[in-house]
């Protein structure tokens, strides 16, 4: 059964099931109405024992190491089990997610010649704590209902310390500023669905999802003149309250043999109340209090509430053509209506057809081929309707919305095919996919009210996409590796998109090339042990961001992690890990334009790298 709820997900609920009451795992490759999950490649079905009657404590407590020196603990309780018709799960989780970044960026203006050197460090003290429940209530043979809840809190405060140095100057002169940015976030959801099988073994159902995430934001810069004296320069506030609220139902039945349909209609309210307050120490007007003292600046769409109610009537048949062949087509309406009040009013309709067909043939038992054709339509987001902060540049405090913008839409096209391997050696696959894309979503400019340009999310024509994705998890026994298990991930694509700046041809922005990931693990029974790594490394040339002003270049080294676990005669298991052992660098090279990139001059060069090296965990999970 899928979990209704968008935050409570299916993979957090499962990291919370102790291992006594799972029965089996199985591994489902074709489709069927039976199914609460659809399109996916595959369905991983966690199937639990009928009856538990004893119920089960798990307990998980780490303590994290940092780059800085930093050790913070975290821990997680889960208290599952059966009581009768009732089956339960609780969860309480508290986790770190501390972060220390070093950052350099040197800078030389359009002549080459040096400009200036800023060095910043930056913290963020974080913790996410999380309280869940999972009910599944059988009411009787035929019907049964399930109710899940969540509530989280996830503060993050952030602290600033920057160095500038201006090298234009002689002497050289250095600046310092630093920046406080507490960020206050809250989320809760409720969600449940209840099932009833009629007597000819179809299945109506229906289900609810009830959520909200409030985010406070703040941000302040000062300037230190000298020890103990400072000047605050900036002022940025941010709220938004995002809702959502989803009811669909559905009702599945046999149509023939080995045929079958299901209908619904699912309707969605969503909405994003949201405001932000931005104060300097420029200006000619009065400072206020309410604004950190400083003068109020004007920001055009500061404050406004965006609402989209959304109807989906759907059809989805099944038909299994012959015991190696069955095709699920789908069609969808998706029928909305977003409208902007506040600073601005605005009211929009929209409707758009989405057909889709999956075709599965297992060539072999161990060989699939596996083709799709869909219509997809993006869902927005709708923090590109609004002005929002920009932590991205520190020359711009402020990013424009666009209350024009437009839902995505692709034609996609994929063929896949699957090898699992004799003997349970292990499976691969490869992928290859084109995406036909129309109101491509990316940086545009749209003229304000006072007539100057300013950059947005907009859409900006059509594109494509295509590429290839490659997958495979080989055992090595047959080499004399038993208990060795290595996988390994290939991908490259490409895109095409028109730049609504210059006209050019190019990728899309921030488009990744490809990457390719490795790992392994180990499994030694004798001594109760196992321990692995993994590597993933994106194809990172040529990967540029074209906006209003400048055209940026991004690159970074990579990831990487390694585990060491042991599993103790009492059912303890002590686990140690560690992420990025390697520190990894994220680079960016920032061409600033005179004016704007249309001038083809170039104002400034820009290099920044920033590092948040390795993190460490030792890790004790139980169960009673």
């Amino acid at each position: 059964k899928r979990t209704a709820g968008k935050n409570n997900q299916a993979s957090s609920q499962l990291s919370r099931i102790a291992a006594e009451l799972v029965d089996r795992i199985e591994i489902i490759r074709g489709t069927s109405g039976a199914l609460d999950v659809r399109g996916a490649n595959q369905v991983i079905n966690i199937v639990l024992f009928e009856e538990f009657s004893d119920s089960s404590l798990s307990y998980s407590a780490n303590l994290n190491s940092y780059w800085d020196r930093e050790y913070r603990p975290g821990g997680e309780l889960s208290y599952g089990g059966q009581y009768g018709a009732l089956n339960f799960l609780f969860g309480l989780q508290a986790q770190p997610r501390h972060e220390y970044r070093l950052t350099k960026e040197t800078s030389r203006l359009g002549d080459w010649s040096v400009n200036d050197e800023i060095r910043e460090e930056r913290v963020r003290e974080q913790t996410g704590y999380q309280m869940s429940v999972n009910l599944d209530y059988q009411l009787g043979e035929n019907s049964s209902v399930r109710l899940n809840g969540l509530y989280g809190l996830d503060n993050a405060d952030t602290d600033v310390d920057r160095w500038t140095t201006n090298l234009r100057t002689n002497p050289t002169t250095l600046t310092l500023e630093r920046e406080e940015s507490p960020n206050d976030r809250d989320n809760w959801e409720v969600g449940g669905d209840y099932e009833y099988i009629f007597g000819n073994d179809s299945r109506f159902k229906v289900l609810f999802i009830v959520n909200e995430r409030n985010n406070d934001s703040l941000r302040e810069r000062f300037l230190v003149n000298s020890p103990g004296v400072e000047s605050k320069n900036l002022f940025l506030d941010t709220m938004a309250v995002d809702e959502e609220r989803i009811l669909r139902g559905s009702y599945t039945f046999n149509l023939a043999s080995g045929q079958d349909i299901e209908a619904g209609v699912e309707r969605a309210q969503t909405i994003l109340d949201s405001s932000l307050r931005l104060a300097t120490n420029i200006g000619t007007g009065a400072p206020s209090p309410d604004y950190g003292g400083l003068i109020p600046a004007n920001v055009a769409n500061a404050n406004s509430v965006v609402e989209e109610i959304r109807y989906e009537p759907f059809l989805v048949h099944n038909w299994q053509i012959n015991p190696r062949m069955s095709l699920e087509s789908t069609l969808k309406v998706e029928i909305s209506e977003i409208e902007q009040t506040g600073d601005v009013n605005n009211k929009r309709d929209f409707d758009f057809v989405k057909p889709k067909l999956d075709y599965r043939f297992d060539i072999t038992p161990g060989l699939q081929l596996r083709a799709t054709v869909e219509k997809t339509v993006s869902q927005l987001s709708f923090g590109d309707f609004v002005a929002a902060s920009d932590f991205s540049d520190n020359d711009s405090n402020v990013l424009a919305g666009n209350v024009q913008l437009e839902q995505e839409e692709s034609w996609q096209y994929q063929l896949n095919l699957e090898y699992r391997l004799p003997n349970d050696v292990g499976v691969v696959d490869g992928n290859v996919f084109y995406h036909d894309l129309e109101n491509v979503i990316d940086r545009k400019a749209v003229v304000t009210t006072s007539g100057a340009l300013e950059s947005v999310n907009g859409n900006i024509g059509d594109g494509k996409r295509y590429g290839l994705n490659s997958n495979a998890s080989i055992r090595l026994g047959m080499v004399g590796l038993p208990g060795v298990l290595a996988t390994a991930r290939f991908s490259v694509q490409d895109s095409e998109v028109t730049d609504s700046f210059l006209g050019i041809k190019r990728r899309m922005n921030q488009h990744v090339r490809g990457q390719i990931a490795l790992g392994f693990r180990h499994d030694i029974p004798a001594w109760r042990m196992n321990w692995g790594f993994n590597w993933n490394n994106r194809f990172d040339g040529n990967r540029k961001t074209y906006d209003l002003e400048d055209i940026e270049l991004t690159a970074g080294k990579p990831l990487s992690g390694l585990f060491v676990e042991h599993n103790a005669a009492n059912g303890m298991t002590f686990r140690f890990e560690a992420n990025n052992p390697i520190p990894n660098m994220m680079c960016r090279e920032r061409h600033r334009y005179l004016g704007y990139i249309t001038s083809g001059i170039i104002e400034e060069y820009e290099d920044n790298c920033s590092m948040n090296g390795k993190t460490l965990t030792l890790r004790v999970n139980g169960t009673f």
